[in-house]
């Protein structure tokens, strides 16, 4: 096992006006299991490539443990990778294919079917050892990859999306035996996905990734209670975060005819006299329309035990946080969409006025100008 350290890596394609990914500055420690995170097309995968040696690196450098791998191949890494497709061999049985690797490295045989045995008892997969991939699920081959991986016994495991290929209710399945058998084997691990909730739920931490540039990196609970702009904030949780424009008047943002307080510092980290909040949908305290902010409740989402309210309102809530300066003053009048969470059962209809205040403690504030959380 080993950390992986990436110093002001950077990888440039040809016809591209902006990196693939630009200076990344990221450590991942001995035995952590890191999520990489992102929109389609951020650089997670090519982040994920460049260490397992699959893509050059043009500028700065990857290391191993004390070890520049920079320039090494992959066979010399000491690495193993999970890929989206699985990569079985057909004609191969199970057990074949988790050994394949120690059978090219002349593995003798009794300590390869030792070791092949051990990784599916790991993965409850031992009675399937005699079945060809065919015959297996696809959840079950996900686990013949992983346990390909698992007899190499190497320093760094990569995972690249290695559930998208599942349904939803096997992809949660799946998410946890990875999460777990990560944590009981040891090995430094670097997960690739775009969904999310499967961020939060498996990493350590969880880097989020946009445009090659890393955003932030850190637990998933830091990354949901104090993202570090704009981004992140509407990017992390589900639903996503709500984004009001608001004008600072005084020592607060006045919304509707309610104020949120500003301290001095952010007052004075502020670049403008505008401001962005930011709220979550379980922030909000559902009261009589006349109070906070007004809303009208168009779609009722019951889940049992939560039950979301999507509504409509004429405060500018930013629906994508990545094109504020985008938007235009159409856009800007029209009626925006307020998600609110509320527990489940709860008497509200569609067409039902509401008044919305943020409760104590769940306002993010953010500079519009750079998208930057203010202090505090």
């Amino acid at each position: 096992m080993a950390a992986v350290t990436f110093e002001g890596t950077s990888r440039y394609y040809a016809g591209v006006d902006r990196p693939a990914v630009d200076s990344l500055d990221l450590e991942v420690a001995d035995g952590e299991f890191l999520v990489l995170v992102g929109p389609s097309g951020c650089g997670k995968s090519t982040t994920l490539r460049m260490l397992a040696g699959l893509e050059p690196v043009d500028a700065g450098q990857v290391s191993i443990g004390e070890r520049d791998v920079t320039n090494l191949p992959p066979k010399d890494r000491d690495i193993a990778m999970v890929f989206q497709n699985y990569a079985l061999y057909p004609h191969m049985t199970v057990a074949d294919n988790i050994g394949f690797h120690l059978k090219i490295k002349r593995v003798p045989k009794a300590e390869r079917m030792e070791r092949v045995r051990e990784a599916a008892k790991l993965l409850d997969l031992t009675e399937y050892l005699d079945r060809k991939p065919a015959k297996l699920s696809g959840g079950q081959r996900q686990r013949v990859a992983m346990g390909r991986a698992i007899v190499r016994e190497p320093q760094v495991f990569c995972m690249d999306e290695p559930l998208s290929n599942l349904d939803a209710k096997l992809r949660v399945q799946t998410r946890t035996q990875i999460a777990s058998l990560q944590r009981r084997l040891g090995v430094t691990t670097i997960y690739v996905t775009h969904d999310q909730v499967e961020a939060m739920t498996m990493g350590d931490r969880v880097a989020v990734l946009k445009e090659g540039l890393l955003q932030q990196c850190d637990t998933p609970v830091g990354l949901f209670a104090k993202p570090a702009n704009l981004f992140v904030a509407g990017f992390i949780g589900s639903p996503a975060m709500n984004l009001l424009r608001a004008k600072v008047d005084g020592d607060g943002a006045r919304i509707n005819g309610h104020t949120v307080g500003l301290t001095p510092a952010q007052r004075s980290a502020l670049t403008s006299d505008k401001i962005v909040i930011g709220i979550r949908p379980e922030g909000w305290e559902v009261t009589t329309e006349d109070n906070g902010i007004s809303a009208t409740v168009e779609v009722v989402e019951e889940l049992g035990s939560d039950q979301y309210l999507y509504c409509s309102a004429t405060e500018p809530v930013l629906i994508d946080p990545t094109e504020i300066a985008e938007e235009t003053a159409d856009e800007a009048e029209a009626p925006h969409s307020l998600t609110v969470r509320t527990p489940g059962m709860s008497p509200a209809q569609r067409g039902d006025k509401i008044g919305l205040i943020p409760k104590t403690g769940a306002v993010h504030l953010f500079d519009p100008e750079t998208g930057a959380r203010l202090p505090g």
